[in-house]
């Protein structure tokens, strides 16, 4: 058991939602009055969680339970995915863990130094260079300034950042924030490195050298919490995961079979359409609906694999918001990004303008054969340059061969990602006579 290094048993974390108090000594006063006599706050803001469907049951009165009797350990060395759906607990679990908050109920013991990097700049302090918060976050992990000063100059060369280390980082862009701080954490030698969806917002570049970065620490016999919505990069790094849903652990083990778990679940959607009443969700942006249509137009939970088929999403902006964006995954059972897409790609220059509040509609066409038979999910996600606004995952849907070679084979699948039909050129070069020569 010595090799244990994080163990969490029995650990639950409520919320009292509301506000703490309501900007007035007469309103404070008012809603004294009102427990006092154990009638409902009249003053109280409720969070919107307490009036979605898989939030209720775990909101009694203005408690929360966001964690509710979760129990786990992770081993020396170890790679551990936790994936869930937005609200399930994942980042409440990770602050337990980095002790920003503490536990209301059970016991979370950690053994070896902890770095943390659960949101854009996690340590950093707006005021200081990034030089001045190298240092600082090295003395905040308990090393020397010697120890700081041998790693620096990889630090700085990994984050490329090199012409800004001594600008303050309050000037830095959010993408040279996620490298600055991504570099410090995997370099500063935590023996335990937690690290949340913050990768997200790094370019594809970025993203790769952090994934081989993380590699190489593991190599180094340290520990790794990873949580991320990136079905494929959980998959290609973490041999074992945790799936959380509703606060509670619903599954545990191999990452494949957890993956599946989590794309199979109700909450996943598991149809060709996705729809909710906006007045039942906050934010500055919305999803309201996704839907899967074939070549006729018509909403369906499988499309034919020959024929091009429509991916719809309907969304709601409460405010103006500029660098705006809707992202889609399609992903397999297994958690594979096959197609990844962007309706503002980065380099487009409508991508820098601001959209006005309103209610937008956004439709992509899928060619045909560009996917193979088989069942696929659907990640949506509506964001900017700095933020990410909502996500909807799990609309599934099947393409189907039913006009192929393929099916006169008794096959269901061809072993390959895409069934795209490459242009072939086939020429005749040289015919037999009679006598079975070649001229």
């Amino acid at each position: 058991m010595q090799d244990i290094v994080i163990r969490a048993e029995h650990v639950s974390k409520l919320y009292k939602l509301g506000v703490i108090n309501h900007g007035t000594l007469y309103r404070d006063l008012q809603s004294w009055w009102a427990r006092l006599r154990n009638l409902p706050d009249p003053n109280q803001s409720v969070s919107d969680i307490a009036r979605r469907s898989d939030g209720a049951a775990r909101l009694t009165g203005d408690i929360f339970r966001a964690l509710d009797d979760v129990s786990f350990e992770v081993k020396h060395g170890d790679i551990v995915g936790i994936v869930g759906h937005n609200g399930a607990g994942k980042s409440t679990l990770l602050k337990l863990m980095s002790r920003i908050t503490m536990p209301t109920s059970g016991f979370i013991g950690i053994k070896g130094r902890i770095a943390s990097l659960l949101e854009v700049g996690t340590g950093f302090h707006p005021e200081l260079t990034g030089r001045e918060n190298v240092y600082l976050n090295g003395a905040i992990l308990g090393m020397s300034r010697s120890e700081v000063t041998s790693k620096f100059e990889e630090i700085v060369e990994f984050a490329e950042i090199g012409d800004f280390i001594d600008t303050p980082v309050k000037r830095y862009s959010s993408g040279m924030y996620v490298r600055l701080a991504f570099s410090v954490a995997a370099h500063l030698e935590p023996e335990i490195l937690l690290v949340d969806e913050v990768l997200a917002v790094g370019d594809v570049n970025f993203q790769n050298k952090c994934m081989g970065r993380m590699q190489d620490v593991t190599r180094a016999g340290r520990t790794i919490i990873f949580v991320s919505h990136n079905m494929t990069a959980v998959g290609s790094l973490c041999p074992q995961s945790i799936l959380l849903a509703d606060g509670k652990v619903a599954m545990s083990g191999e990452t494949a079979d957890v993956i599946k778990a989590y794309l199979d679940r109700p909450g996943s959607g598991g149809k060709s359409r996705y729809e909710i009443d906006p007045s039942e969700v906050d934010g500055k942006a919305v999803i309201t609906k996704v839907s899967v249509f074939d070549n006729a137009e018509v909403i369906q939970d499988a499309v034919e694999l020959t024929e091009p088929f429509s991916i719809e999403v309907e969304y709601e902006l409460r405010e103006p918001l500029s660098g705006l964006s809707v992202g889609l995954q399609i992903m397999l059972e297994d958690g594979y990004t096959t197609v990844v897409s962007l309706s503002d790609p980065e380099l487009e220059a409508t991508r820098l303008g601001t959209r006005e509040a309103g209610l937008y509609r956004a439709r992509v066409r899928v060619p045909a054969c560009l996917l193979n038979t088989g069942t696929y999910y659907l990640r949506i996600g509506i964001s900017s340059r700095f933020s990410i606004y909502s996500v909807v995952e799990g609309v599934r849907f099947d393409v189907e061969d039913n006009v192929g070679i393929i099916q006169m084979l008794g096959q269901q699948r061809k072993p390959s990602i895409s069934a795209i039909q490459l242009p072939w050129d086939v020429q005749k070069l040289h015919m037999r006579n009679k006598d079975g020569v070649l001229k």
